[in-house]
């Protein structure tokens, strides 16, 4: 039986502003947890005895200091000194890009930034505790992307285009095929453990044949695999990404498969595919 989760929300160091982290704290009722927001001005030795006292699942910590790099890992070496390591950290506040790696690194296990929806950090804190106490996940969508699963080129004939690919880059042709939805006729090549897609255009009203009367033969899409791609696209409009395709649709291959507005991953077309008999 699944029991509530317990999150501690904790404002390390002199920072003296607390807006951000009650509304996360209230965020995070409102999802169903309980929060125990300890209040300003703590130190990193009275927030991990407070996460033991109060046996917390995890900890959220904000701070706009800037102190972020010395407070943030501080707790989560004294949580260890308490062999309290099992209880989840993650951070918030105005913390600049470049110090995430090194945050997240050193035991943080993720850090949000300005802007992030607060039902993200709710989510990501749940999984995090069902992944720890071995809890299906009541939300599998959050995993990344399996891998690159191919990038898609413009070309204006495949007769022409393929020569250069096969011949002289020696890459291994593994099928042509037409896509009569999209209006292409596409080639596989493998490259290691991705693949390109050349994609001719069938008609002028294809979007491939406008690509190329507008921007010229070239790097079209970049295509990544992921699982129950349904649920990751109503989850995704829900949370205000802007997409071309909100329901899954038939692409090459037979692979399902949607695309994601350029707006949303600042001026890249991202396909999204998910094929059929995916193992781990």
């Amino acid at each position: 039986m699944k029991k509530p989760i317990r999150v501690l929300i904790a404002k390390p160091g002199l920072d003296g502003h607390d807006r951000g982290a009650l509304i996360i704290a209230q965020a995070l009722r409102d999802y169903g947890m309980e929060v125990i927001y300890s209040g300003l001005r703590q130190t990193p030795a009275q927030i991990a005895a407070a996460a033991v006292q109060e046996d917390v699942d995890a900890i959220g910590l904000s701070c706009l200091s800037g102190a972020h790099n010395e407070l943030f890992p501080e707790v989560v070496r004294l949580l260890k000194e308490k062999e309290a390591e099992d209880i989840i950290v993650v951070g918030g506040g105005v913390i600049p890009w470049e110090d995430i790696p090194q945050l997240e690194a050193s035991g943080i296990r993720k850090v949000f930034t300005p802007g992030t929806p607060t039902v993200e950090t709710a989510k990501f804190i749940e999984q995090c505790v069902y992944e720890r106490d071995g809890i299906a996940a009541a939300d599998e969508n959050r995993q990344p992307p399996r891998k690159i699963d191919h990038i898609g080129i413009a070309v204006a004939s495949l007769d022409e285009a393929l020569p250069f690919y096969v011949n002289h880059l020696r890459l291994k042709l593994e099928a042509v095929e037409e896509v009569v939805s999209e209006k292409v006729k596409v080639a596989f090549l493998s490259v290691g453990e991705t693949r390109f897609e050349l994609l001719e255009p069938t008609a002028d009203d294809s979007p491939i044949a406008k690509f190329i009367a507008k921007r010229g033969e070239g790097i079209h899409h970049v295509a990544l695999e992921v699982d129950d791609l349904a649920a990751r696209l109503k989850e995704w409009k829900a949370g205000g990404v802007q997409l071309i395709d909100e329901k899954p649709k038939t692409g090459a291959e037979g692979a399902n498969v949607a695309f994601v507005h350029p707006k949303a991953a600042s001026g890249v077309l991202v396909e999204l595919t998910e094929r059929s008999g995916n193992e781990g």
